[in-house]
């Protein structure tokens, strides 16, 4: 009996090409859609999926509160170990110290490269269950030793084995190759672990991180925990929540608050606001998601409307079939097979969509989504997904088409009812709908992109490069780098500067100035720089002056940007005072020489933070700034600066970052959302055009012998565009009734999520009411004029 159905329903097919090429088209593009949204959201979800025990591995947050404002991060201080070790021990299985991420020069023999990767304990490797392809699992036993990722190790070595080989680490250390590690896949958080050195090491090589030992202000750290076997992540949470104001009365008055952040929130889950975890990138899941449905839904539409708009040249089937003893639930299985055929055939095309394609979505998306053919799950997933989208497609019709009665078929008096054509009325105005809001809520994500790039940066980020200085060697070359990239013509300014320009890394407070209101806690961003740093970046000093090499007391003189002014509530700032309130072992205070115009170094979305810029003293710079000579080409600028650069550091390898590059890496994630939402818009009134297309072509059908009458009483070819066009334009602009109030309901809670924010104009609403107007004229008018045009001759013959 299936086999009968699907021939019947391969028949009806074949003998309605052009019906049958829109349904197929539209459900193909609309299930591509849906697959690729489907495979992204998958991806997004499975992230750090690596990790076998991720529900046991979290990493230790901190909440502080100043004046008010409560911050959350994973900066933690050094003490906090022995306090989690000493009095919650029991309640982990690994308790693990680590660095931030750094860039290292690793060098064997001739092969200089610079890699990420951290200072981690021993256990380190267990935590994160590393692969160890060469050498032993306990590979961070010995100070001196060095763990690589199998790429990393390929890169240095070659064919070599690894294993035993000496590599110098910065110019400075002298380690040996323990371990190879499989490199950690690309959609997890240690993905750009590229090396693993033992946090002895870290002792061993840096002063401050020995002294931090008793520093419980120095949030400098990470504390990577796995859980023990019998231990709950929110229990032990409670458990540690005040361990730090409890141990320290000097940060008690910030309300530290200690909690363990579960792996598998940190990717989708990871924004806080006030201290309360406020979501992250599962809103872009959830988004897409909604997204992928409802362009479905919109193919879903269209194949519901042309079946029932064919509703009538189906009658006399129905009828002879009922007549000679069908059922009706024979007739919706008949139905409901011809959905399935043409859902089958729909879902083979929207394979081969997302097969050409997923080199560009990956590109567009930054992803590395591969199409799983050897995935069980997802061939019963897509089985599932067919037959759902086939009974979603084919409920409706064959609902309908079943309950004709076959005596008025038969009889010729059948017709189709005064409201027949009311739910086709209805599912027009709900896909131009979602048409409509898609078009209204992918403009206002490009505004808000475009205003927050249109927004002073403060500084000249054009022909600005930032070389990192990961290196001892660096220390004390400052003067001499700076004469001689300057003499080389390919740099007209240079500076240097212990964060990126478009990063901060360091915050600090514990100062007292005169008129510090009482208990006021302040968090200044904390960058020290060379003398020469405003004018390398260009930046504009709207009070005082700059740093002077000509004045010795410029050696403990500070700028800072004017929002620090109106934060620390100085009307006329040069000449005061930050001093440190340690009484013990006070540093000198800082003298404010000069207020610069406010740069943008974190998100450009965000208010600039209060910042302080200091003197450095000890040229321990973590990158120098070259401003780039504007009258030769970027590359020649980049040729003579790696010549010199190479000069003087032949072990280091010459890596450079455009700092406008940088910057606009700050819009990379919304930028890719804006263009994801851009195209999927596209393809959503691209498959409500199919179905307008196919409904207007269905209707100048069905009228051809009318407009052929009006023809011959003199009407004009407006006149009859005018009829078939103007149904169609009401339903489009009750849509965009619809759609608008929706619509700016869920772009302004979107918004709210940006304090730096774009206002929603009335020209935006307008414009997607023209452009849905314009579109369903264009789409509609092709048929109505081709009818209009149409000889009425041909169509009055028969008569």
């Amino acid at each position: 009996m299936f086999k009968n159905y699907l021939k019947i329903a391969w028949r009806n097919l074949i003998k309605s090409k052009g019906y049958s090429a829109i349904n197929i088209g539209g459900l193909a593009l609309g299930m591509a859609v849906t697959l690729l949204i489907g495979l992204w959201v998958v991806d997004e979800l499975s992230y750090n999926s690596y990790f076998k025990h991720k529900d046991k591995i979290a990493q230790v947050y901190q909440s502080q509160t100043f004046n008010g404002n409560t911050g959350t991060g994973p900066a933690i201080p050094r003490p906090l170990e022995k306090a989690l070790r000493d009095g919650y021990g029991d309640n982990f299985k690994h308790l693990i110290m680590a660095s931030w991420t750094n860039d290292l020069y690793l060098k064997y023999n001739e092969t200089n490269l610079s890699r990420s990767g951290n200072y981690m304990q021993r256990e380190g490797p267990e935590l994160l269950e590393l692969e160890i392809i060469k050498g032993e699992k306990d590979g961070l036993r010995e100070v001196n030793s060095i763990m690589l990722s199998k790429s990393t190790a390929d890169a240095l070595f070659g064919g070599d084995d690894p294993i035993g080989k000496t590599v110098r680490v910065s110019n400075e250390h002298d380690l040996m190759v323990t371990a190879v590690y499989e490199d950690i896949p690309v959609n997890n958080t240690f993905n750009d672990t590229d090396y693993i050195i033992p946090w002895e090491q870290y002792l061993a090589s840096r002063e401050w991180v020995r002294n931090a030992e008793d520093q419980w202000g120095n949030n400098s750290f990470q504390i990577f925990v796995k859980l023990a076997d019998n231990a709950n992540m929110e229990t032990v949470s409670q458990k540690i929540r005040n361990v730090k104001k409890d141990l320290n009365e000097d940060t008690a008055e910030f309300n530290p608050q200690i909690f363990l952040f579960p792996m598998n929130e940190w990717y989708l889950h990871g924004n806080f606001e006030n201290g309360k975890q406020v979501g992250g990138r599962i809103k872009y899941v959830w988004l897409f998601g909604i997204i992928g449905a409802f362009v479905l839904l919109l193919a879903c539409i269209n194949f519901m409307n042309l079946s029932t708009a064919r509703s009538e040249k189906r009658a006399k089937e129905v009828g002879i079939r009922k007549s000679i003893g069908s059922q009706r639930r024979q007739l919706i299985n008949q139905f409901l097979s011809e959905s399935f055929l043409v859902v089958v055939f729909a879902f083979i095309i929207a394979s081969l969509i997302v097969l050409l394609s997923l080199n560009g979505f990956n590109e567009l998306s930054r992803k590395e989504i591969s199409f799983p053919w050897n995935s069980g799950i997802f061939w019963l997933s897509s089985l599932i997904f067919i037959l759902i989208t086939a009974l979603v497609a084919g409920s409706y019709p064959a609902l309908y088409l079943s309950s004709f009665r076959p005596v008025d078929v038969l009889k010729g008096t059948f017709k189709a009812g005064k409201y027949a054509g009311l739910p086709r009325k209805i599912l027009v105005v709900l896909q131009f709908t979602v048409s409509v809001a898609f078009i209204i809520g992918t403009v206002i994500v490009m505004q808000q992109i475009n205003h927050a790039k249109n927004r002073p940066v403060g500084y000249d980020k054009e022909g600005l490069i930032q070389v990192p200085t990961f290196s001892q060697d660096f220390t004390g070359k400052y003067d001499l780098m700076r004469s001689e990239f300057l003499n080389s013509n390919a740099v007209v300014e240079m500076s240097s500067s212990s964060s990126p320009t478009t990063r901060i890394w360091s915050n600090r407070g514990g100062f007292t100035w005169e008129g510090k209101p009482e208990g006021f806690q302040e968090d200044l961003a904390w960058t020290e720089v060379s003398a020469e740093y405003a004018k390398s970046l260009n930046l504009k000093i709207v009070e005082g002056r700059d740093f002077s090499r000509d004045f010795a007391s410029d050696s403990l003189a500070v700028l800072i940007n004017q929002t620090a002014k109106k934060y620390l509530g100085m009307e006329n700032p040069i000449g005061k005072l930050l001093k440190d309130d340690d009484e013990e072992d006070p540093n000198p205070p800082l003298k404010i020489i000069g207020v610069v115009e406010d740069m943008i170094t974190q998100s450009p979305y965000e208010p600039v933070k209060q910042g302080v810029y200091v003197f450095d003293r000890f040229d321990n710079s973590s990158y120098y700034n070259l401003r780039l000579n504007p009258n030769q080409s970027a590359s020649q600028n980049i040729a003579i600066v790696e010549r010199v650069f190479k000069e003087h550091f032949p072990d280091i390898p010459f890596n450079y970052d455009f700092v406008d590059s940088e910057y606009g890496e700050k819009f990379a994630a919304e930028e890719r959302i804006g263009t994801l939402s851009g195209i999927f818009t596209a393809l959503a009134i691209l498959i409500s055009c199919l179905g307008l297309f196919g409904l207007t072509s269905f209707v100048a059908e069905q009228r051809t012998k009318e407009i052929g009458v009006r023809k011959v009483l003199g009407a004009t070819t407006f006149n009859v565009w005018n009829m078939l066009s103007k149904d169609f334009l009401k339903l489009v602009i009750i849509s965009c009734f619809i759609a608008i109030p929706i619509s700016y309901y869920i772009m302004n809670g979107w918004l709210q999520d940006y304090p730096y924010r774009v206002i929603m104009e009335w020209w935006i609403f307008v414009l997607a009411v023209v452009g849905a107007l314009a579109i369903t004229i264009l789409t509609v008018s092709f048929q109505a004029i081709k009818a209009a045009n149409a000889n009425p001759v041909n169509s009055l013959r028969t008569e």
